[in-house]
């Protein structure tokens, strides 16, 4: 069972397709929120996107560069506009193939299982991880927000994975720690800290203010 997002605005064909797809045994989510496409996707992880190309605010070219950002997975874009033009721009774009509409739900059925098949038996998906909009890729230890990309230290990423992965409960000190730095005997407590401070500073000039949250005497929280 594979998981896909479909971002399209009308309503009823969404549910149409999303009804289509289930039936093949798949999982589906259709987008309701059209300003904050890039949280949505980060929160469910899809395996495949089918994307129309004219949407509210931007349109499907916009969102699938800001996907092709942190993530390599599929996308197949549905448009009226079927022709040439619009094809060739939907794959230099980073789409992975074009569905007309009106929409065949048998041909889409038939395109989105090659394409799994095609992505799927040759290689994994991107694993990440997402809170408040921003992605922390587990394969290249960076952290995007709002389409920009912050490279992170060694311990930085360690300290983020570890606090993204407990999301909603507190991490204590001595966790952290432990993940840092399993090899070494000893190591000062203000070395958590200052690694702490410089993580935050980076979140918060990218925009992310109060993202790591310190409960004192116990540890910290994303928030």
């Amino acid at each position: 069972m594979y998981r896909i997002m479909i971002i399209e605005d009308d309503a009823a064909m969404a549910k149409a397709m999303q009804k289509q797809i289930e039936a093949w045994g798949h999982e589906v989510r259709c987008v309701e929120d059209f300003r904050n496409i890039i949280h949505a996707f980060g929160e469910y992880d899809p395996h495949m996107v089918l994307m129309d190309i004219m949407l509210p605010f931007f349109n499907g070219y916009h969102w699938c560069s800001e996907i092709r950002r942190i993530s390599n997975v599929p996308v197949i874009f549905i448009s009226s506009a079927s022709d040439n033009m619009n094809i060739v721009m939907a794959m230099n774009m980073g789409g992975d193939d074009f569905i007309p509409k009106p929409v065949d739900l048998e041909v889409m059925m038939a395109k989105i299982q090659a394409v799994l098949r095609r992505t799927y038996d040759m290689a994994g998906k991107t694993p990440m991880l997402e809170h408040r909009g921003a992605i922390l890729n587990l394969n290249n230890t960076s952290l995007t927000y709002n389409g920009e990309r912050l490279e992170l230290t060694r311990n930085e990423f360690r300290i983020l994975q570890t606090l993204l992965e407990n999301k909603g409960r507190i991490v204590s000190r001595d966790t952290l720690m432990t993940k840092l730095w399993q090899m070494d005997s000893y190591v000062e407590e203000n070395t958590l800290t200052v690694n702490v401070t410089r993580l935050r500073k980076k979140l918060e000039a990218a925009g992310l203010n109060d993202f790591i949250t310190t409960k004192v005497g116990s540890g910290y929280i994303v928030g």
